[in-house]
Order: C-alpha cells, then sequence, then structure tokens
C-alpha cells in the first residue's frame, strides 16, 4: 500500500473524531483496522500511529489552524477540510519524516478527492501560511 494511501486511511479514521466520543472512536478505529484486509500489520500500525498522534495535539493544532485561517472559525470550517488541515498540520510541523512539501502536496489531493470544488484552493491558502 502506498503512502498515499495510508494517508487516506487516516484520514477516514480522523474523519470519524468530529463524530464520535473516546470510547465509541476506539471501537470504530478497531473495526476500520479490522478491514483493512490489504494492509500489512506495518501499514496498520503506521495509519494507527499518525491518526493516535495527531488526536493527541488535536488542540494545539486546532489553535494553529485558527491562528492561520484568519476569518475562519473552526466552526465555519468544513468537517472533511478541516480533517484534511490537522492532518497536514500534523504532517508539517510534528513529522520531521515528512517535507513539507508533501504534506501540503498530498493534503491538496485529499482535498480534490474528498472535498468540495474550491476545497484545494482553500487547503492550500492555509497551509501555505505554515511555511512562511
Amino acid at each position: 500500500m502506498t503512502r498515499r494511501r495510508q494517508r487516506e486511511h487516516a484520514f477516514l479514521m480522523l474523519f470519524r473524531t468530529e463524530f464520535y466520543d473516546m470510547e465509541e472512536l476506539n471501537i470504530q478505529d478497531e473495526l476500520y483496522m479490522q478491514e483493512l484486509c490489504d494492509a500489512t500489520e506495518e501499514e496498520k500500525n503506521y495509519i494507527n500511529g499518525k491518526v493516535s498522534s495527531t488526536r493527541e495535539k488535536l488542540e494545539e493544532i486546532d489553535k494553529m489552524i485558527s491562528e492561520k485561517a484568519s476569518g475562519w472559525n473552526l466552526d465555519r470550517i468544513g468537517k472533511v477540510e478541516l480533517t484534511i488541515l490537522r492532518l497536514a498540520v500534523y504532517e508539517m510541523i510534528f513529522d520531521e519524516t515528512i517535507p513539507e512539501s508533501v504534506a501540503i502536496n498530498e493534503a491538496v489531493e485529499l482535498a480534490k478527492k474528498f472535498g468540495g470544488d474550491d476545497s484545494f484552493s482553500f487547503i492550500n491558502g492555509v497551509l501555505s501560511k505554515f511555511t512562511k
């Protein structure tokens, strides 16, 4: 499984964060991972690690997004776009193994696949403020 596909799975798992409390979220994560029949244990560990690390830093990440997305309250940002931003900000700020440009490009690709028509430009605009 490619890193892009692993990132998509991480995005799909993170997206659930908005809809479940922690107890239910853990059950949902377990069910999701059981359905990943084509993933190796190493790939599952990578996905789980990225999701749990992002969730651990969620409050800090949301604060950073709020500061950079001037004029946009987090409640106004669509759930898909917010999840993409959270994942990308985690990768840009806290994951030293992923270059910023890769994190931004992958976030834009996620937005094109899962977001609305203008999602990718919004994502790109917000994330570009993190590189300055």
